[in-house]
């Protein structure tokens, strides 16, 4: 007669768990990585359309307004006129989705935390060229606004 058993032995298993294990310990990290870096990129495409709807809508003088951008650590808001004011009920607020913070704002070769940029009606040229730096961790990313009025992401 045939004595053995089918099933699996306790050390099989034990085996099989520590192989689950250690391969999600080596793939945890790498996900994480990737979420971050998709968060960070969408951060930057967020502040860069930010940029590009508030020139959008000056050159088709939506309202008959100027469109402009204040830049804060937290967040991004889109105002009409040339001057922000944070109590405007026309503001759109695009928050800037943490860890990643503006960590620098250099419009008009001054340096600062914070600042405004606003678009020309007539020929969609910034009042003033300058940069934004997105930065979370040792990541940094720059979008540059040019005296044309076009942006970029380096």
């Amino acid at each position: 007669m045939n004595n053995f058993k089918k099933g699996f032995t306790s050390i099989e298993m034990i085996v099989v768990l520590g192989i689950i294990v250690l391969l999600f310990l080596i793939v945890l990290p790498s996900l994480n990585k990737m979420r971050e870096s998709q968060t960070f990129k969408n951060t930057a495409q967020d502040v860069f359309s930010s940029l590009d709807k508030a020139r959008s809508q000056t050159l088709a003088s939506v309202n008959s307004s100027s469109y402009g951008v204040h830049f804060q650590s937290d967040k991004v808001v889109i105002f009409t006129g040339t001057t922000y004011s944070g109590s405007a009920i026309t503001n759109v607020i695009v928050n800037i989705s943490t860890p990643i913070t503006i960590s620098n704002v250099t419009i008009g070769g001054v340096s600062s935390t914070s600042g405004d940029i606003y678009f020309n009606r007539l020929t969609g040229e910034p009042n003033q060229s300058g940069s934004v730096t997105l930065s979370a961790n040792s990541v940094t990313k720059v979008i540059t606004i040019s005296a044309t009025g076009s942006v970029s992401i380096n």
